[in-house]
């Protein structure tokens, strides 16, 4: 199976399957010189972790995870850096009762025909777990970012039709079996201006291939996104004006912060729509591995996330830190000479 990385200069490699021993990720490219400890890495996963919250799965994982190599001293020395999670509550017997079913709206369908072997024991590779290896990765890309004042933010935009809290919490609390889809908000403030190529390597390019990587994900949008199609070129257009100190800026953001592919200077930002959770507790009808018709129902006890886009915050914040720090390394800006000393 290829296909394991993401990045060109910060490089991530994740690894493990969601109910085996453990799972991990190795950064390749990080600057020597970042000062990092491991507790900076769990504070992230425990925005992920399940079991923290009625609305999320309660498998009980603490995610904490130990920094192997690539650290002296407190301090990242440009050598890769091998993270790993162990995994303590795994259950695979949950799943034997279904392994010869086709599970509606999983993966074991297609990885079934494309490798002729499926671990479905939780999904194994094709699970939402291998999330938890971004956000321990995600953890060093925003500690990277913030030596150039960088910040990555973000939020609950919307679940179902709901938006606000207690419109979601009702929707949450009435699922009756069911699952939700949802919105991820995010936005990346205190970009430089030239970050991204044109043409291949824009930057909201890349920025969507991070966020449709995420398991669940189905469309990305950046600015006005697919209002922009409703809105006349008078509206959509951002106008030039210069800041208090007579720099070129532009007046506003409905570009959702690039132009030609290439940062602003504005903040980014973007929307990650989810799908519904696929596991649910309703029946629903399917077939067998010989094909044969079959009603899919989840074993008792099963745990499951009711809306994926909740734990999906720190993933998506995860993803946005290490395009970005990609892109950073990569446009050799001015501000590299101040990097970490």
């Amino acid at each position: 199976m290829a296909s394991n990385s993401f990045g060109t200069l910060f490089r991530i490699t994740t690894w493990g399957e969601s109910h085996g021993k453990a799972i991990g990720v190795v950064i390749d490219g990080c600057p020597a010189g970042l000062p990092l400890t491991e507790e900076e890495v769990n504070t992230e996963l425990a925005l992920r972790a399940p079991g923290n919250s009625p609305y999320t799965s309660p498998r009980k994982e603490p995610d904490r995870a130990e920094i192997l190599s690539g650290l002296f001293e407190g301090k990242t020395t440009g050598a890769p850096i091998s993270i790993i999670i162990p995994n303590q509550d795994a259950d695979p017997s949950k799943y034997a009762p279904i392994k010869e079913l086709m599970r509606p709206g999983h993966a074991n369908f297609t990885y079934l025909e494309k490798y002729g072997i499926f671990d479905y024991r939780g999904g194994g590779r094709a699970s939402a777990r291998e999330t938890a290896c971004r956000v321990a990765a995600g953890a060093v890309a925003k500690k990277f970012l913030a030596q150039f004042d960088i910040t990555v933010t973000a939020y609950i935009h919307a679940i179902g039709d709901a938006t606000t809290e207690a419109e979601i919490i009702e929707a949450l609390e009435n699922i009756n079996g069911d699952s939700l889809g949802g919105i991820v908000g995010c936005t990346v403030a205190g970009l430089p201006i030239g970050l991204g190529d044109p043409v291949y390597e824009k930057l909201e390019a890349n920025l969507a291939k991070g966020m449709l990587s995420i398991p669940a994900t189905k469309g990305f949008e950046i600015g006005a996104g697919f209002e922009a199609a409703r809105m006349k070129g008078s509206e959509h257009n951002d106008g030039f004006t210069t800041d208090e100190s007579g720099n070129i800026v532009p007046a506003s953001n409905h570009a959702g912060g690039t132009l030609g592919g290439i940062s602003t200077g504005l903040p980014l930002n973007f929307r990650v729509a989810f799908k519904p959770t696929s596991s649910i507790a309703k029946p629903q009808p399917t077939v067998d591995m010989a094909g044969a018709p079959q009603t899919f129902e989840l074993p008792p006890g099963s745990r499951h996330d009711p809306c994926v886009a909740i734990r999906a915050v720190p993933v998506v914040a995860a993803m946005a830190a290490l395009t970005c720090a990609d892109a950073l390394l990569a446009a050799r800006t001015p501000q590299l000479a101040l990097a970490i000393s």
